[in-house]
């Protein structure tokens, strides 16, 4: 799991209320729900979380998840091929070292790259995104969308590349990972990247973590302000 940390994270939030929490806390708490829901899901073996940030990274080590460093990016300049070399994608390259470090520790374990901000997801959409994913070689879960992706599994050994970003449920279905048959409104779908994803969220239920850090940032008001349009 990526964790960008809180420099420019969500910054489609920006249009969130005053009294909301910044981006980067937001974030923060959105990661350290998705990770407490993985780790305690009986068919997770291992968490690995891929971040540059050692703030964010302290408070999920301490749920229990292992942290990978991730790799420093490179500006085109500093390439091999010169400073017309296509930039680096930091989200990707991260997810790749994450799944080198996963395939290289853990080779008889199967792999599933999540994005960390499914502030609701819950153990039980894990186990059963996981059962579901077992009957195939490479599988995705779509967001609610359906035009990007929440979740990338691989069987143990399987090679597969990530496609993270606009258009990645296309991209990663061509590349021959199996869009799983999960209800639309599963929790491992709802992502947040922006304030209506953030509302609907909070009216399903969110975690331990991003709930409490609403709460305190609410003093008493309530959230009719995110309603969904």
């Amino acid at each position: 799991m990526p964790v960008k940390g809180s420099v420019g994270a969500k910054s489609r939030l920006v249009a969130l209320p005053e009294t909301f929490p910044a981006r980067g806390e937001l974030a923060e708490a959105f990661a350290l729900d998705t990770v407490a829901a993985l780790l305690a899901a009986a068919m997770v073996e291992r968490v690995l979380v891929v971040t540059a940030d050692p703030a964010a990274a302290a408070p999920l080590a301490a749920l229990g998840a292992q942290i990978v460093a991730e790799l420093p990016q490179t500006s085109p300049s500093d390439s091999p091929n010169g400073p017309d070399a296509t930039p680096r994608d930091p989200l990707n390259a991260a997810i790749n070292e994450g799944i080198r470090v996963a395939q290289t520790h853990y080779p008889l374990c199967s792999v599933a790259v999540l994005t960390g901000d499914l502030p609701a997801l819950t153990v039980e959409d894990v186990e059963a995104t996981l059962a579901a994913a077992a009957a195939h070689d490479k599988a995705m879960v779509a967001d609610e969308e359906c035009t990007g992706t929440t979740t990338l599994l691989a069987r143990a050994g399987t090679v597969f590349t990530p496609q993270f970003g606009p258009g990645s449920r296309a991209a990663h279905e061509a590349a021959g990972h199996v869009p799983l048959d999960l209800p639309a409104t599963a929790s491992i779908r709802r992502d947040v990247d922006t304030v209506d994803d953030l509302a609907e969220a909070l009216r399903r239920g969110v975690g331990a973590h991003t709930s409490a850090l609403i709460a305190r940032s609410q003093l008493g008001q309530s959230h009719a302000d995110l309603a969904p349009r």
